[in-house]
């Protein structure tokens, strides 16, 4: 099934053509979010290192609480991760975040592990429970997809501390800590690029699924285009399809070749290893494409025109860090953005000129301070498109 509709605002025309679907567990709903400057101190100087299996068993200790005094057999804490259906080496949101836990053992203040390959309820509370039974201190569930499931897991195990990316509940309970992203913010500066940069003034979208967390890429999108399109002019049309997966390459390939065949000389993906396929149709077609979570200009330097960065590892190294260290964090949300230096996009500018790249990182500045307000979904959206007007 599919909808459309087509807009014209500010010399920006919209088409999206969406392929409705419904995932397992429902997108991040409203709650009162904790700015993270309020929690932790979040920096900017992630290493980056190459997940691997290094699997560190602990010894058999009493979990009494939910306290940072378990030790494994190094004599540190054991932090651990169970992955999204993308799996670790997703060149993406989750090995980012196993990156930031490998940061955080490189630096001498805990030993990790993570599971991977949730395939489905049981598989998933297996892997948590056997970083629970080991003794870990802290459990991070790796998407929104995994949000019903380690609700489950708190109310089952209330002396283990867990914290989940991309999702915050309406009641949060004592031990868990919920860490969401304003992609949205990103994804309006590399909307910004593609708006000023795109020669067909045809530019597409591959979400992995249509629902709330990847309304923030979309629309977000839109809206830097849309602002972009009002400085320069332009009528953009911007075609948004679905994969319905976060793993299918092939259809992420064949929906991006499509747009590409469409006159589409740009394609923005947020799709996590269905992603990879959009990059490699980019590559195919000699066209451009926007990665997502990470820099992914490694995979296709010729055609990764930028990367909006959603900066898992910073967040995942810093408040596990900001655990070790006593803090209390769980029963909050803690919402982070381009003022805490956790999505933004990557440096690396040479597939188009200075002065684009300059004139975004006034607008980065600009929503730093709250001055440009990102849309995260189409009501917002449709507000900020009438204040451009």
């Amino acid at each position: 099934m599919k909808k459309e509709r087509i807009c014209k605002k500010t010399g920006i025309a919209i088409l999206i053509a969406t392929q409705l679907a419904l995932t397992a567990c429902g997108a991040g709903k409203e709650a009162d979010q904790t700015d993270v400057s309020e929690a932790v101190e979040v920096t900017d100087d992630t290493k980056t290192t190459t997940p691997d299996d290094s699997n560190v068993s602990g010894d058999e200790v009493d979990p009494a609480g939910p306290d940072t005094g378990r030790e494994t057999d190094k004599g540190l804490p054991l932090i651990g991760l169970v992955t999204s259906v993308g799996g670790i080496e997703d060149e993406s949101f989750n090995q980012s975040a196993w990156e930031g836990l490998q940061r955080l053992e490189g630096m001498g203040k805990c030993t990790t592990r993570f599971y991977e390959g949730v395939t489905d309820d049981e598989e998933f509370e297996s892997n948590m429970q056997s970083l629970i039974d080991d003794n870990a201190i802290l459990c991070w569930g790796i998407g929104y997809d995994c949000a019903d499931l380690l609700m489950d897991v708190a109310k089952k195990n209330p002396n283990t501390s867990l914290a989940i990316v991309d999702y915050t509940y309406d009641d949060i309970p004592d031990n868990m800590t919920c860490v969401v992203f304003r992609a949205q913010e990103s994804s309006f500066l590399v909307g910004y690029i593609a708006g000023y940069v795109s020669e067909t003034h045809k530019v597409g979208f591959v979400g992995g699924y249509d629902n709330e967390v990847i309304d923030q890429f979309w629309y977000g999108f839109e809206a830097g285009l849309a602002y972009a399109a009002n400085e320069n002019g332009a009528d953009i049309e911007a075609t948004a399809v679905y994969v319905d997966s976060f793993v299918d390459r092939e259809k992420g390939k064949s929906l991006a070749a499509e747009l590409y065949e469409d006159g589409c000389d740009i394609v923005y993906h947020a799709a996590g290893q269905s992603g990879l396929g959009v990059i490699e149709a980019a590559k195919e077609a000699d066209r451009y494409v926007i990665g997502v979570d990470k820099d992914q200009s490694y995979l296709a330097y010729d055609n990764v025109l930028t990367s909006a960065l959603k900066n898992v590892n910073v967040a995942v190294c810093d408040i596990s860090d900001a655990y070790i260290e006593g803090d209390i964090i769980g029963g909050r949300s803690i919402n982070m953005g381009i003022s805490d230096g956790a999505v933004g996009i990557s440096e690396d500018h040479h597939l188009y000129p200075d002065e684009v790249y300059d004139a975004v990182m006034k607008l980065s500045d600009a929503i730093a301070q709250g001055d440009i307000i990102p849309p995260s979904n189409e009501e917002e959206y449709n507000d900020f498109i009438a204040d451009l007007e």
